[in-house]
């Protein structure tokens, strides 16, 4: 009964530890948005009516991608439905071609309607080559147009990262418990 005891009392401690090791990930993850969307909204003010008008929007706040030949990227982002948290996402990028480096960017993605939105939730959402990211910059906002249901602006972060290569993204969206 006593090792039993132990026992119980070792598990609860660890699960104790790693649930708030997970709250810490959840904090950070927050104030890096906050932060990225000051980092965004200064590069370009015109994106504050991108976040009033689109139905909803995912945020990245760094993206780290590298590579040497074969290249790879990874985020984790939130997630909102007009303007209200509703969980948290992964982006993971495959690329092949003619790249070398490191980059860290912030990147964002509009979604014009539920359906597009919707079509995220799902995990069923890819971004293909074709896809064309703006750079966040002030003006750029204003000229910009969804593609698809969907527009997309990054800003860099640091690095360096020379690339003519072919990939694409993909997503997992993570609903809030």
């Amino acid at each position: 009964m006593n090792s039993l005891l132990k026992t119980l009392t070792i598990f609860g401690l660890i699960l104790l530890t790693a649930t708030s090791t997970f709250a810490k990930r959840d904090k950070d993850l927050k104030e890096n948005t906050e932060n990225a969307m000051e980092i965004l909204e200064d590069a370009d003010s015109k994106l504050e009516d991108w976040l009033d008008d689109s139905y909803g929007y995912v945020i990245f706040p760094s993206v780290y991608k590298g590579g040497i030949g074969f290249g790879g990227a990874r985020g984790k982002g939130e997630v909102y439905e007009k303007g209200k948290f509703i969980g948290e996402a992964r982006l993971t990028q495959g690329s092949f071609g003619l790249q070398l480096g490191f980059q860290a960017y912030i990147e964002i993605i509009f979604f014009e309607k539920k359906s597009n939105l919707l079509n995220f939730k799902k995990s069923k959402f890819e971004l293909s080559a074709q896809a064309s990211a703006v750079a966040a910059a002030e003006g750029a906002a204003a000229n910009a147009k969804y593609e698809h249901g969907v527009a997309i602006f990054t800003v860099a972060k640091g690095g360096l990262m020379y690339e003519a290569s072919v990939g694409g993204q993909k997503f997992e969206f993570i609903p809030e418990d």
